[in-house]
């Protein structure tokens, strides 16, 4: 690491901890040549995911633009906001374990629907008929017929 100071490469870390949540460590070094303090972070790089959006357009995948998605999805549903920013680190940890570096917002709508299908009905109907596009009433009936219908199948097998 090269110090702010005099950009010798020689350092001694004083003392480490855990960062951001813990996606990251602050490193408090000391410079061997001039004893400059300073602080560096150490954090995995994440290679962009780009999300193929459904007019084929692309842009780099946002965790801010689905925390919000999920944000107004949950309103006034009482879901916790820590619940939901672990339930976006989750989604973008799937996608950064995945082999290609593509993928439609399909695919992340789904595996978000998963994601709130165990946590809030209400959130996973009202997140549902933003991204499936519901268009009218019958399209919330057929999802509410599928998710208890599952419910009555998961029931028979517990």
């Amino acid at each position: 690491m090269q110090c702010p100071s005099c950009q010798n490469t020689d350092s001694r870390v004083l003392e480490s901890r855990s960062a951001d949540g813990g996606r990251s460590v602050r490193r408090r070094r000391e410079c061997l040549h001039c004893d400059f303090r300073f602080t560096t972070y150490e954090r995995v790089e994440t290679v962009p995911i780009n999300v193929i959006k459904r007019n084929g357009s692309r842009e780099i995948f946002s965790r801010s633009k689905l925390l919000h998605g999920l944000n107004r999805a949950c309103e006034k549903t009482g879901l916790d906001a820590t619940k939901l920013e672990a339930m976006v680190e989750d989604v973008e940890l799937q996608l950064q374990q995945r082999a290609g570096r593509d993928i439609s917002s399909a695919e992340i709508g789904e595996l978000v629907l998963i994601e709130l299908k165990g946590i809030s009905e209400v959130a996973y109907i009202r997140f549902a008929s933003v991204y499936r596009q519901f268009r009218g009433i019958d399209d919330f009936v057929a999802t509410l017929e599928t998710m208890s219908s599952d419910k009555n199948a998961f029931a028979a097998v517990g």
